[in-house]
């Protein structure tokens, strides 16, 4: 019997799609809480010595509230992230360096064209009810989050090229996905961790997956616990449980972790890095193509205005926001995103403060002195408060009055309403991160915060979407982006590094270019 499937199975993506036919930060640790015992050391801590099983590990997260979700479909807050990155699983998965590999999938093959996709399913995969695993549990998920009538994020894109009449199961291992449109790069859409996989008779208030944990308990808000699945398909989890706390914010967590009551937290304040190191604890970073963006509503005043919109990007220091938000952890951004495709448009010109040129075009605009409310949180992440008061100093540059108001919490039934506020997104390719947040909620859009609308942009997304040819697919893109570039309403100041922090005895965090402490990977992780 192999005991180690899922190394066994971890291709690139180039090995992956050769595979499958298509065709087409360093980590920094020592010991901190001595009484926790362990060394620190790369991969979370703890040296050479190897990881021991047993314990419960506690992780601190900020940003929950009566709206959290055990729904794999739906997260929006970090907790939710972590809950399903957990207890679901997708067909494919992101690795460490952003490639994809298989998961729940055996292999997917495409057709020559694109349209028919085959996708067999990994044996001997169980549900937490012990339940197998099968194509049609793989169908029932992708009709739930690509409900065409009310797609769910994972499902945007895909909700507008299946053709569900045609898609079936053929048998308990094969699903034969059939498309509308050739559509070159299905594979990312499914290794989103919002297309976790669950079983037709799948009940969000008792949830079942396939994760390396199983749900025990959940108060939104508060804190959920899980246990270790014993019938988990790949290497079981150390930890015997995992509990997912939630605080108010970012200093409750980190005391939390400083007083030994957590073993880990995420998204740990940049101010904070050298205090925890300073006091003997553990500091994972990894280069990540995540963002926190300033996100204007192009379909109210003053935003509705293009030229309002590029001086506000020009009103922006990204240097200082670096420097003084991210304590230089980070990369300057360009009002895109998608730094790791291969098609990221890197030759259009690098945007700098030209408060002269900003104030040149608020005036054509009849906008000379404007006056704007920014909605921030602290659920968005630490950065994003911080973001808010230095751009407040710079816009004053520029003549304009910008006042900030924190929600708490910011994710309510006012988001996606905002004029102008704040958000936070994590890495994806291009078309993926295009269509989920600037396309409308008609054409797959879900978190469209801009309610930007343009035509021919999403005809050139839609356009690569569907073209084989990889050279052909970066020119449309660039295209894409140079619309986008002009005239968005996303300020795209940089590219923040993930940083998270862990106490000493915790081992087998690995830096990952996707989702913050390895992806959430906590099977991974001794304590």
């Amino acid at each position: 019997m192999n005991q180690n499937p899922r190394r066994d199975l971890q291709l690139s993506r180039r090995q992956l799609l050769k595979y499958s036919g298509v065709g087409v930060a360093a980590v920094a640790g020592s010991s901190f809480l001595a009484a926790c015992g362990g060394n620190g050391g790369s991969g979370g801590g703890g040296g050479d010595e190897p990881q021991s099983s047993g314990g419960i590990l506690i992780h601190g997260a900020t940003g929950g509230g009566s709206k959290d979700t055990l729904d794999p479909h739906q997260p929006v807050t970090n907790p939710d992230i972590a809950r399903v990155c957990n207890l679901y699983e997708p067909l494919l998965i992101w690795n460490n360096d952003y490639e994809l590999e298989p998961a729940l999938a055996e292999s997917i093959e495409a057709s020559s064209d694109a349209r028919t996709w085959t996708i067999k399913m990994r044996p001997g995969v169980t549900f937490h009810n012990g339940k197998d695993v099968t194509a049609e549990d793989a169908l029932f998920s992708i009709q739930r989050f690509a409900n065409p009538k009310a797609p769910l994020s994972a499902g945007g894109q895909l909700s507008q090229i299946i053709d569900f009449q045609s898609t079936k199961a053929v048998d308990p291992t094969t699903l034969k996905l059939v498309l509308n449109t050739p559509y070159a790069i299905l594979d990312t859409l499914l290794a989103e961790y919002t297309a976790g996989i669950i079983p037709t008779d799948f009940d969000v208030k008792n949830p079942v997956g396939t994760g390396a944990f199983v749900y025990e308990s959940f108060e939104p808000g508060k804190t959920s616990t899980f246990t270790r699945y014993s019938g988990y398909w790949g290497d079981p989890a150390f930890v015997d449980e995992l509990q997912i706390q939630d605080f108010a914010d970012d200093n409750a967590k980190v005391n939390a972790l400083q007083a030994g009551q957590i073993q880990t937290v995420d998204n740990l304040p940049y101010n904070l890095i050298d205090t925890i190191e300073g006091a003997g604890g553990g500091v994972l970073v990894s280069d990540t193509g995540a963002w926190v963006p300033f996100t204007m509503r192009v379909d109210v005043e003053p935003f509705s205005d293009v030229r309002v919109r590029q001086a506000m990007r020009l009103i922006v220091d990204r240097q200082a926001m670096i420097d003084q938000t991210l304590s230089g952890y980070g990369s300057l951004g360009n009002d895109l995103y998608a730094p790791f495709d291969p098609a990221y448009a890197s030759d259009l010109p690098q945007r700098e403060q030209d408060i002269d040129q900003a104030k040149a075009l608020l005036q054509q605009a009849g906008q000379e002195g404007m006056q704007v409310e920014l909605f921030t949180g602290d659920d968005i992440g630490s950065v994003a408060p911080a973001a808010a008061n230095l751009f407040v100093e710079q816009a004053k540059l520029a003549g304009v009055d910008v006042k900030v108001t924190k929600k708490t919490p910011f994710y309510d039934d006012d988001y996606l309403s905002y004029p102008f506020a704040q958000d936070f997104w994590n890495t994806r390719n291009y078309i993926a991160q295009a269509v989920v947040g600037t396309f409308p909620p008609e054409q797959g859009g879900t978190y469209n915060e801009t309610h930007w609308d343009n035509e021919e942009h999403r005809s050139l997304v839609n356009a690569a979407a569907r073209e084989l040819d990889e050279t052909k697919r970066a020119e449309l893109l660039h295209d894409a982006q140079e619309i986008e570039y002009e005239e968005g309403g996303l300020i795209i100041w940089g590219f923040r590094q993930q940083v998270d922090g862990y106490a000493a005895g915790v081992q087998g965090l690995e830096p990952h270019k996707y989702l913050p402490l390895g992806a959430y990977r906590f099977d991974k992780v001794s304590v």
